[in-house]
């Protein structure tokens, strides 16, 4: 098994702005893996606030390249395992995973949702995000969106804002980025109209110390997003978060994303499938979990001015999963 990466910027189409900041662009790295005429593709992305240094990842990279190519051809499951044995960060495990799931399903002739028997007679409208802005811009952008439901972003706890939201007719989540406090948390709780906010997501900064002063008894759907890092979380959680974001890239790949999923729905979570800023590598990783989730936010390339490949693809909200073997996934 030969193994390729290098690092591409995607450009996105305007200035997205969060809690954490504003961005114009994102550097991803681009992980090939293939064999027999096949090539599979993981990505992962650049984030400053999850201490992501792709330079680093190369350093691994060449670092594993040979053991890599000596591996062969195994189950994914087995691949994991050296994955996980290596100590890999979960951005770059994920890559990794994502990239022989696809290379796999290729040689194999068998796509990801035939090879774990999902069902796609359900499948969640993915979610479009308006970034940090006064109250009329974002509604003005929803407005001009053919997209059914959207994912509002704020920055603090601005109780005006929120109610000039609070008051369209459109359906929408908020996501602060873990903007509020817990005293914020607790006036959202008691404010008219919040109960036709789908969810609400990483209210606070992570830890016990913050979602303590959640509950599932507070009449919101609190979902967490990077207080719900991997399945082993989801115990901790229970009491105080109804919901959670699982992304692929957060926690490691498709192969615990998918354990993660499923023991979220055991424990009667509300599950949403999530996306960083990715392209349609990162997309089609995620997409072909959405059939287990209750939501989806999977509008990550769309808004990338550049996007480097095909696959499945969100139009205007409705996930269109590949048919293709594997992931789908083709560069272009």
């Amino acid at each position: 098994m030969e193994l390729q990466w290098h690092i591409v910027r995607l450009q996105l189409k305007e200035t997205f702005s969060i809690s954490y900041g504003q961005y114009d662009y994102r550097d991803a790295l681009i992980i090939q893996l293939t064999h027999a005429g096949q090539t599979g593709y993981g990505e992962c992305t650049a984030l400053g606030y999850y201490g992501i240094d792709l330079n680093h990842f190369e350093q691994l990279l060449l670092q594993h390249q040979k053991a890599i190519s000596n591996f062969g051809m195994h189950s994914p499951q087995e691949f994991y395992t050296l994955l996980t044995q290596w100590q890999l960060p979960n951005f770059l495990k994920s890559a990794f995973d994502c990239a022989y799931w696809d290379v796999m399903g290729k040689l194999e002739k068998r796509s990801f949702l035939d090879w774990n028997a999902l069902s796609t007679e359900r499948i969640p409208h993915s979610s479009w995000t308006i970034s940090v802005a006064d109250a009329p811009t974002q509604i003005a952008k929803m407005q001009a969106s053919p997209w059914p439901t959207f994912k509002v972003k704020c920055h603090g706890f601005d109780r005006e804002q929120l109610t000039q939201l609070l008051a369209t007719d459109f359906p929408f989540a908020l996501d602060t980025n873990a903007s509020w406090t817990p005293d914020e948390c607790l006036q959202w709780t008691q404010m008219s109209g919040r109960h036709r906010v789908r969810y609400v997501e990483q209210p606070m900064s992570t830890g016990f110390v913050n979602y303590q002063h959640l509950s599932k008894k507070d009449g919101v759907l609190w979902m967490a997003d990077e207080d719900a890092q991997s399945e082993t979380d989801l115990s901790l959680l229970a009491n105080h978060y109804p919901a959670v974001n699982v992304k692929v890239m957060k926690c490691g790949g498709l192969t615990p994303a998918l354990a993660m999923i499923k023991a979220a729905k055991a424990m009667h979570f509300k599950v949403m499938i999530g996306c960083m800023t990715e392209s349609t590598i990162g997309i089609s990783a995620g997409a072909v979990l959405a059939p287990l989730c209750d939501y989806a936010d999977l509008d990550g390339s769309n808004l990338i001015a550049n996007d480097i490949a095909t696959g499945t693809s969100i139009n205007a909200g409705v996930i269109e999963l590949s048919t293709e073997p594997g992931l789908g996934i083709r560069r272009k």
